[in-house]
């Protein structure tokens, strides 16, 4: 039946309700600063220093700037559906890329709705954890308490994600107000705290005497020269020793929220705009905001401080409620942002056929505003399994790794249409070209194994599987594939070089012409041509009697053409198929010898069959005069169809 190439209706319509500033740049500005912000600035300015920190920042910033300009292009291309990077991808490059990719970004959601969500639950139990919360101390620590804790907050989510994304919208413009007003307020705080030298550790660092003093100096350049060069030691919460890799997997987190935008493309009144300005503005505001955080944190943090309390931000702060609720707002709204997005790329592989049955029950699982209920609920059961996992730390290196494959692939894409020179690809978004592509790709790709080499071949091999799989299981779509666009590109290119004028008779090579009518009496002869052209060119010529000027002839032609390719994918021979149309026989055949092949692949040997009196023999109902190896091809050979002239038909495959 093919894959749908658009997913329309009413329900889609009125799915699209949301504008740039609602639709983009808020929810990508909340992504990026998702667990990063108030969580873990001390965890990469503490273990980083000040130079490696910024190197990260700029890196990421970097990589998916050069992203933002594949997707922008993309985006631009033409009008975009529901499923966000996995719809624009999948339309530009085809199936296989795209229903991989999709896999893998779906992954990717839903390993980051999780980091931030256990990022919540860590705020939640510092302020208010028994055994030591910084407000109150009544909620439970022990065991699997975090769990229940991660699992209520995850049920919430999962009812506003149900309501809709005009839900989602409105909770995000209100949680968007409170993190711009606690961001300011920190920000001045840095300017009117005075220094605070008795601070204790958290009650989780173990790694610390609880008497240990750790100090806010205020704006000092000796504590900005401490903090200057790398200090990697153990993290106190997976009591690991730290490195440029691990810190720079957490850092990448808050840089997998560039694709919150184009996730809810289903939900965009003008997606195409929408898109890039939203997203190009949120990435630029989000590293300024970023790298002026952590100079100021640099310059009046110790240390000690920095390593020994994440939540520093909240317990330097004059009015540390204010903290507290800014970094629930943002942990919650990017774990929601994920875990629609999630929702709505899973929507997105079902309707497309892509896994095929293991989907079925998604497809069907929409409300009539077109709300994938199914979709959610399935992403749901994921995010709770991955709870169980508890460390935000651990699951870090994950969402890196999917995140910087997904670039790559994003980026590949954009690449690949450049290359290929795609007539359709002709985006209005202008500020991009393929060595934009190409870096973003290379750099996506080097990062994922700097990060974790093992998790990035892990994740690579996923991909190679989900990329074969896909290409043996999904039926033909309407999409087209970049692959034919690329090998027409290379063919060409080569064709032209193919100069008959330096043919020499050392590297001859039989390049037939095979004259056939009936298919039927000539499959021994088709197959042994076949064996016999040793790597040169074999064409397949038959001449249908006839005026192109009939009516209905043309249609006719073609299907015949389309039977014949058939044909020879059935009897699996590496051979083209050429039809002349003519009245007479004869002048039919002079014209196939005289235009059979292109350029300097042109035939040199006429093979016609042997004339004689008995009666032609089909080998399809007698398949016995067949070689062996052929005879389990009887099956399909049953399916040629020819009429009463002996001209095929068709070739169901």
């Amino acid at each position: 039946s093919g894959i749908n190439a658009e997913y329309g209706g009413a329900a889609a319509d009125s799915r699209k309700t949301l504008g740039t500033f609602s639709g983009v740049f808020v929810p990508c500005t909340l992504s990026m600063f998702s667990a990063i912000l108030f969580l873990r600035m001390g965890y990469i300015v503490g273990y980083g220093g000040v130079i490696d920190t910024l190197i990260m920042f700029t890196l990421s910033f970097f990589i998916v700037m050069m992203t933002i300009l594949s997707v922008c292009a993309i985006s631009t291309n033409g009008a975009i559906e529901g499923g966000g990077a996995y719809f624009m991808i999948s339309r530009s490059i085809g199936p296989e890329f795209g229903g991989a990719m999709g896999i893998i970004f779906f992954l990717a959601q839903i390993f980051g709705s999780t980091v931030y969500l256990l990022g919540l639950v860590d705020a939640i139990v510092d302020s208010f954890g028994d055994e030591g919360g910084n407000f109150a101390a009544f909620l439970p620590e022990a065991g699997h308490w975090k769990n229940l804790y991660g699992s209520l907050l995850l049920l919430i989510m999962m009812f506003i994600v149900l309501i809709g994304a005009e839900m989602f919208a409105k909770t995000n413009l209100v949680i968007f107000a409170i993190v711009a007003v606690t961001l300011s307020i920190n920000v001045v705080n840095f300017f009117i705290q005075k220094p605070i030298p008795n601070l204790h550790p958290p009650s989780d660092n173990s790694l610390l005497n609880k008497t240990v003093n750790l100090s806010y100096t205020s704006w000092s350049r000796e504590t900005f020269m401490e903090n200057r060069g790398q200090n990697y030691t153990i993290d106190y919460t997976t009591k690991r020793y730290t490195s440029f890799e691990t810190v720079f997997a957490v850092l990448f987190t808050g840089f997998t929220g560039v694709f919150a935008g184009s996730n809810m493309s289903g939900d965009l009144k003008n997606a195409s705009k929408s898109i890039p300005f939203g997203t190009v503005l949120s990435c630029v505001v989000s590293y300024g905001i970023y790298i002026a955080l952590s100079l100021a944190i640099a310059f009046t943090c110790s240390r000690p401080l920095l390593q020994g309390d994440y939540l520093f931000l909240e317990h330097i702060c004059k009015v540390p409620v204010i903290t507290t609720v800014g970094t629930f707002c943002v942990t919650f709204s990017a774990s929601l942002g994920a875990f629609i997005g999630a929702s709505r790329i899973l929507e997105a592989l079902a309707l497309d056929d892509i896994l095929g049955s293991l989907l079925v029950v998604v497809k069907k699982g929409r409300s009539r505003r077109g709300n994938p209920w199914v979709a959610v609920l399935v992403s749901w059961a994921f995010l709770q399994a991955l709870l169980f996992v508890g460390s935000l730390n651990l699951i870090a290196p994950f969402v890196a790794t999917f995140s910087l494959l997904t670039y790559a692939t994003v980026n590949m894409a954009c690449l690949a249409l450049d290359l290929a020179g795609a007539p359709n690809f002709r985006p209005t978004f202008n500020y991009f070209n393929k060595y934009t592509s190409l870096i973003g790709f290379v750099s996506s790709i080097v990062m994922a194994f700097v990060v974790n080499p093992v998790y990035a071949s892990t994740s690579f091999g996923i991909s190679v599987m989900l990329f074969v799989f896909i290409m043996f299981r999904t039926p033909g779509s309407s999409w087209g594939y970049i692959s034919q666009a690329l090998i027409f590109h290379q063919v060409r290119k080569y064709l032209l070089m193919l100069d008959t004028r330096k043919d020499h008779v050392k590297f001859w090579r039989p390049s037939i012409l095979f004259l056939c009518k009936n298919p039927r009496t000539c499959i021994p002869a088709i197959n042994f041509l076949n064996d016999m052209k040793k790597g040169g060119l074999y064409v397949i010529g038959t001449n249908i009697v006839g005026d192109l000027r009939d009516p209905g002839f043309l249609t006719k032609l073609d299907d015949q053409n389309m039977a014949w390719l058939s044909l020879v994918q059935v009897l699996g021979v590496k051979a083209f198929v050429e039809t002349t149309v003519d009245r007479d026989v004869r002048n039919g055949i002079q014209n196939l010898i005289m235009t059979a092949g292109l350029g300097g692949m042109t035939p040199n040997t006429v093979v016609i069959g042997f004339y004689d009196t008995s009666e032609s023999k089909d080998f399809i109902s007698e398949p016995d005069g067949l070689p062996t190896s052929k005879r389990p091809l009887f099956d399909k050979l049953r399916r040629i169809q020819y009429d009463s002239r002996g001209t095929l038909t068709s070739c169901r495959r």
